[in-house]
């Protein structure tokens, strides 16, 4: 399971496609699932926040953000979505393809606007709060493609690009700024590297060789930089996306969870046991009863 599987089994309704690919869903947490690991994808993700308070990191930058928020995830960008202390947030998921905003031909909008936007040339801010001076209006947008979502009528998807074009228009004339190269993108790449890697090898044993050979770096030099990076070690990060995992495996699959247990890389039932209890302070089967009875 890919980290996009992973987070589509919360959507609760999807119009995107391949015609129009964009979809809008809501997310509880921790109510719908614990976190949304670190990851990165090629689409266009905006978070909206309903209600509550969490904590959504964006390139290693955190944020502690609140009900009215809105924070723009760039292609690319690694980014991750966790509870705050002990409080509950509900938040909107939109994401799209920006190829639904350019054209094939290459015009003004591609080359001025989201081809640098793409390459990092050009920066819009990650997070929106309500004081904000642009907020309102690039609010207006979203909810407005919102209300076309309730029940997408004939033509809606020229009534969702006008309004994203319409915010698009707003985020570069007013809060664009040129930004040269990031001094930690060479960092920010390899980094992608290794979880694009954990994603899709997780369920498998990975050893510290491993991940310092796909790095290209000695196992000494990994797994400094990864600590230096991450605030933490491999291991730990390696563990906690498992059982991120299997807490997701726990609610959304009827399997016995022995099984999912070994579906999600850990070969020691006593020892996944006891770093469940650790993370979540409960065991796996009280997990599992916890969210079903919810």
């Amino acid at each position: 399971m890919n980290i996009l599987e992973y987070e589509n089994y919360q959507e609760k309704k999807s119009h995107g496609d391949v015609a129009f690919p964009y979809t809008t869903y809501p997310c509880s947490i921790p109510l719908d699932f614990a976190s949304v690991p670190v990851h990165w994808h090629d689409e266009m993700e905006i978070i909206y926040i309903k209600k509550g308070r969490g904590l959504i990191t964006v390139d290693l930058k955190q944020y502690v953000v609140s009900a009215g928020s809105i924070l723009f995830i760039i292609p690319g960008q690694l980014h991750s979505i966790e509870q705050y202390e002990l409080e509950s947030m509900e938040y909107e998921n939109i994401i799209f393809k920006l190829d639904i905003l350019i054209s094939k031909q290459t015009d003004a909008c591609s080359s001025d606007y989201f081809q640098p936007l793409l390459d990092g040339r050009l920066s819009i801010p990650t997070l929106f709060e309500p004081d904000h001076p642009y907020y309102a209006p690039i609010a207006a947008c979203v909810d407005g493609a919102d209300e076309v979502c309730k029940t997408y009528p004939k033509a809606y998807e020229l009534a969702i690009k006008a309004q994203l074009f319409l915010m698009f228009h707003i985020l570069f004339s007013q809060c664009c700024t040129a930004e040269a190269p990031l001094k930690n993108r060479k960092s920010l790449e390899k980094m992608k590297l290794i979880i694009k890697y954990v994603e899709n090898n997780y369920m498998e044993k990975i050893s510290i060789a491993d991940m310092a050979k796909e790095a290209g770096l000695s196992q000494s030099h990994f797994m400094k930089f990864f600590k230096n990076t991450m605030g933490t070690s491999f291991i730990d990060y390696l563990n906690d996306y498992r059982l991120t995992m299997v807490s997701r495996l726990l609610v959304s699959s009827e399997s016995s969870i022995l099984d999912i247990a070994a579906e999600s890389g850990f070969d020691n039932l006593s020892y996944f046991n006891r770093m469940f209890k650790k993370r979540f302070g409960m065991t796996p089967r009280e997990y599992r009863k916890k969210f079903m009875e919810n």
